[in-house]
This record gives structure tokens, sequence and C-alpha cells, in this order.
């Protein structure tokens, strides 16, 4: 038990502490059950969703419904239920995994998945009574009943705590009625329980409720025409109308006005879930696009010999490479934090709850980070293809649009970004992340004289690591100059925190690529891991520009006079490499290797 809670790093403390590749658990860590999952959801993906591809492009809703009840047959709805409720109560590494692997077949299915064992389930696992968890999470967890979750409303987006939804309790307090109206509902038309956040009387938060929805019995619910959407076609997505719809008091969902502190721990699964659902997509496009680009010749060569394509496959790797890294690392780390509070004497509920707010920061910089990743991967799809790649006859276009939404959903970029900077200055605050000693190291070393040694960086990966303490410096630095400066106000200056969390997101994907690397060159060797070697080193010299670029941005935005050049000099020295490494080989080795085995290979 010491011993567990001595490794495990907290939400956001990768900032402060240094972590050793032992500790971080990669996808060549999988457990012989996990390999075993994995390999039957993909199996089930290309057996159940890929070859009905164009039926999910033609808004076939009612195949989305019907793969729907063959994952619940298949056990893939259940996998992150506890056994006491019909589950399998695997691992929340297992949950991502699976969420991982069954995605990429078409964003219509994994919109309708995520959505159902996400936010349409995992809030009653998490909140509900022991009486509410018997009776619902059973019938979700095996696909009889499907789930939705009701939180948007036209008026309120972004702002979710401002939904004008309300309940009133009846006269005998027995129940409530609910009249309002929500928007982009996943899984609406078929669904048979939604969680849907009303406001009781004038109180500040909402308050959530399970209501129960039958055609045969509406209960005062209606719902709008589906949705003609960009992308995710084939997945239902509804207006609900509530008028005087009545649900039982017993159904309210934790306390009254908690519904608030539901949504917004539900959305930390969700980014999470939502990264993974968007990894293998990842692998797939870049599976179909290096396949393309090794049969189509033009000037009577392979379009994948040119360095110009060479550019896009070896770049689409290394991002779905850090991607992977990232997400597992984190996954594993909640899944250790949820067994750790077990031990300790907490239930299966209190414990994930808690193990999954703890790294709320990197839920959402995985959420970002990735998101924005999958949709570049698909557009350089688009571009490897040329024209074809235009036409709805290849698998890019539907690829590019499903892709779009991902930065939207489980709350926009702009807001996760906002978020992971908010969220660890209020842990600094609490006294859970120590921002402010090395924050004050960093102000003195500005101060100081640098030093002009030249280092021994002979090891693999030493001058990497060495970057990489270094941008956490340039981190501390613009943020801790920003909270200085504007304090509890910083809020207000939403340039400065998306700035900043721009350097944070990097600084987490490079580090985690550069573990997982390390991690597997001990188990094997470097000749084995080259590709992999070149990605973490092509990611990081990325990360590194737009630290630089975003912390410049930042610098020159809120320091003046003698501040801002102390703090424009701190910023080139700690984005400067000693040895810049070679961007045109890395690439070339990475494409190369891609190329020789035919698909995303690691």
């Amino acid at each position: 038990m010491a011993d567990l809670e001595k490794d495990i790093l907290r939400g956001g403390q990768f900032l402060v502490k240094e972590t050793n590749c032992d500790d971080v658990f990669t996808p060549e860590d999988f457990s012989e059950e996990q390999a075993m999952m994995k390999d039957s959801v993909m199996e089930f993906n290309d057996r159940e969703i890929i070859p009905h591809k164009a039926r999910f492009e033609a808004k076939d809703y009612a195949l989305t419904e019907d793969v729907m009840r063959k994952a619940g047959d298949m056990g893939f709805l259940s996998v992150a239920v506890p056994e006491a409720y019909g589950g399998m109560g695997m691992g929340f590494v297992s949950t991502v995994l699976t969420c991982d692997y069954i995605s990429s077949g078409t964003g219509s299915f994994s919109t309708a998945f995520g959505a159902h064992t996400g936010i349409g389930t995992m809030p009653i696992t998490l909140y509900g009574t022991e009486e509410q968890k018997q009776k619902y999470v059973p019938k979700l967890a095996s696909g009889e009943w499907f789930g939705a979750y009701c939180l948007t409303e036209p008026g309120a987006g972004s702002d979710a705590n401002s939904g004008k939804t309300t309940a009133e309790l009846s006269a005998d307090g027995k129940s409530y009625k609910i009249n309002g109206q929500k928007m982009w509902i996943s899984n609406a038309g078929f669904c048979s329980v939604m969680i849907v956040f009303a406001r009781i009387e004038d109180d500040k938060n909402i308050t959530g409720f399970i209501v129960e929805y039958d055609t045969e019995n509406p209960n005062g619910i209606t719902l709008g025409e589906e949705e003609h959407k960009l992308g995710i076609r084939a997945s239902s997505t509804r207006q609900v109308f509530f008028n005087d719809t009545v649900v039982p008091a017993e159904n309210m969902l934790a306390g009254r006005g908690e519904g608030f502190k539901i949504a917004m721990n539900a959305l930390n699964v969700g980014r999470i879930k939502l990264a993974a659902a968007c990894l293998d997509s990842q692998r797939r496009i870049l599976t179909t696009a290096v396949n393309y680009a090794t049969e189509r010749k033009q000037f009577k060569t392979p379009i994948a010999d040119f360095g110009a394509i060479k550019v896009k496959l070896a770049e689409m790797a290394a991002s779905a490479y850090a991607g992977e890294s990232a997400t597992y690392r984190a996954a594993k780390n909640i899944e250790d934090r949820i067994a750790m509070r077990e031990a300790a004497g907490n239930t299966h509920q209190e414990a994930e709850l808690k193990g999954v707010e703890e790294y709320a920061i990197e839920c959402s910089i995985l959420k970002v980070a990735v998101s924005e990743d999958v949709q570049n991967c698909a557009d350089e799809g688009i571009q490897i293809f040329g024209g074809m790649g235009f036409s709805e006859e290849t698998p890019m276009e539907s690829a590019w649009r499903d892709a779009r939404i991902a930065r939207i959903y489980e709350g926009t970029n702009e807001i996760n970004r906002m978020l992971t900077v908010g969220m660890l200055v209020k842990k600094a605050m609490k006294g859970h992340v120590d921002l402010l000693g090395p924050a004050s190291k960093v102000q003195e070393e500005l101060m100081g004289i640098p030093s002009f040694e030249t280092p021994d960086y002979s090891e693999l990966f030493s001058e990497e690591k060495e970057m990489i303490k270094k941008l956490k410096k340039a981190f501390l630095m613009v943020a801790g100059g920003a909270v200085q400066k504007y304090g509890p106000q910083l809020e207000d200056h939403q340039q400065l925190l998306i700035a900043a969390a721009d350097i944070l997101i990097e600084i987490y994907m490079a580090e985690s690529a550069i573990l997982r690397t390390e991690k597997n060159v001990k188990r094997t060797s470097e000749a084995e891991q080259s590709a992999q070697i070149a990605m973490a080193k092509l990611y990081l010299y990325h990360a590194v520009d737009i630290v630089e670029e975003k912390g410049k941005e930042s610098i020159i935005s809120f320091a003046e006079g003698d501040e801002q050049r102390m703090m424009l000099m701190g910023l080139k020295r700690f984005t400067k490499y000693a040895n810049y490494p070679d961007i045109v080989d890395l690439r070339i080795e990475i494409a190369e290797k891609v190329k020789a085995e035919g698909k995303y290979c690691f």
C-alpha cells in the first residue's frame, strides 16, 4: 500500500516531479487478458462495423442501434460496470482499451458507444443509490436498455450550469415535474433511460435525475427530428422536450444541487474516453494512407517514396504514438489511484469518482491533444489521396467529417484548455501540487548566471529529458508570472490561459512519448525501438517550437521592460537544444518503417 502511494503522482504533479520511465504504463504492458480483449474488440469492429460503413454514412440509425445490441451481447458495454450490477468489473485501462479499438470503424457507432457507456451509464454507477444501481445498471450493462445524457440546452452550452429546465416538487413530496428543452442529445432516438439535469426553484446549481423513457408511455417527453450533421451521421442526435414529465422523487441522482458536480465528473471520464476513441482512428487512417501511397504512382514512382509524402506519414505516426503513450499513461494512473483508495477502505463508487477526479487535468489535456491530432491526421489522409480523398468513395472524407465533432463535445477544446490551467492553479492553492516552490526556483535561476558547460548527452534521451525539464521551467515562468500579475483575475485573461494550456499539453504529450520509448528500449534494444525513438524526438521538437511560440506570445502580453527582457531570455534558454535533431532524417526513418510494414505498426 505504501509502495503504491509512493509511486503514484497526483494529478498535475507531472509538471513539478520527475517521472521514472519504469513507473509509466504503456500499451506494451497490456496483460494477457487485455490483449485478448483488444483482439476481440478489433474482430468485432472488423466484422460488425467496418463492412457497413456505407450504411452508417447513409444515416441508418437502426443499424447503429442493432450493432449496439450486439456490442451488449459481447459484453463490451459492461467492461467498466462492477460485477455486482451485471458488469465485467474490469479495470480502467481495459475500459479505455475497449473504447479505443471499438471506435475506429465509424464515428457514428463510436459516439453511440461513448455516450452510452460513459455519460449514459457512469453517472448512475458513480452517484446512484444502491436501489438505483440495482434497478438500472444491469439493463444498461447488457444493452437491454440504452442511456442518454441530457445536459445541453439551446441557451446553455459551455455554461452548463445555466440551464433553464425546471424540476418542481409535487405537493405530496413524492415526485418532481420536469419542464424544459435539451438539445444535441446523443442516443435520444433509442434510449430507455435519460440522465436529465434540471433546476429546482432558484437553486444555484442544477440537479440530476434518472428519467425513464418509453415510447408507449412517453410521460410528457417528445423528441425532435434527427439532426442532419456534418459527421457522425448515423448516431441519433435529437432535441428532447419535457412537458410536465413526472419523475419519482427517489430518482434524484445524488443530492439536490449536486447536478453540476455530476456533470463535471461524468465529463472527466468522457474526456479520457474520447481521447481513446480517437486513437485507433489515427492508426487506421495512417494504414489506409500508407497503402494508397504505396500503390499510387506518379512520375513512375510510388508517391510514398516522395519526401513530401514521407513528411505526412511520419508526422501522422508520431502524433498517434504520442497520443497512445499519454492516454494509457493517464488511464493506468487513474486505475492505480482507484485501487489505492479501495485499499484504504473507500467504496468502489467513491474510489472511482475520486480516482478520475484526481486526474481531471490530464483528462482535459488528452481530450484536446488527441482530438486535434485525429483531425490533422484525417486532413493529411485526404491530402495523400489527392482528388480521390475528396470523394465519398474513399474512407478519408468520412473520417475527416467524423473527427470534427471531437473538438466540440465533452466540453469544447477552448473550455478544456482553460480548465487545465484553472484546475492546476486550484490544486496549487489547495496544496495538492506545489507550484510556488518550483516557480520561485525558476525566478532565482533567471537572476543567476547560466552555466556554459557542455553536458554529456551520450546516454539515450539524456538531452530530450533535459529539454522536458526546461519546458516545465518555461511553463512555471510563464504561468507563475501571469498568476503573480493577475491573481484570481487570471481567469478573465482567456488568451493567456489558452497559451499556457498549450505549453502544458505539449509537455505532457512529449514526456509521455519519451518515457514509453525509454521503458521499451530497456526491455528490447535501441535498434528494435529505432523508429519509436525517432517519433519521440520528432514530437518533442515540435513541442519545443510550440512552447517557444506560446511562451513568447504570453510574456510580451503581460510583462514589460526589464521583466519582459529577462523572461524572454529565460524562454530562449529553456527552449534551446545543445544538439538539434535532424528532422528530415527522423521523418524518413519513421516513414520507411511504416511503409515497410504497410500499416501503423507500433
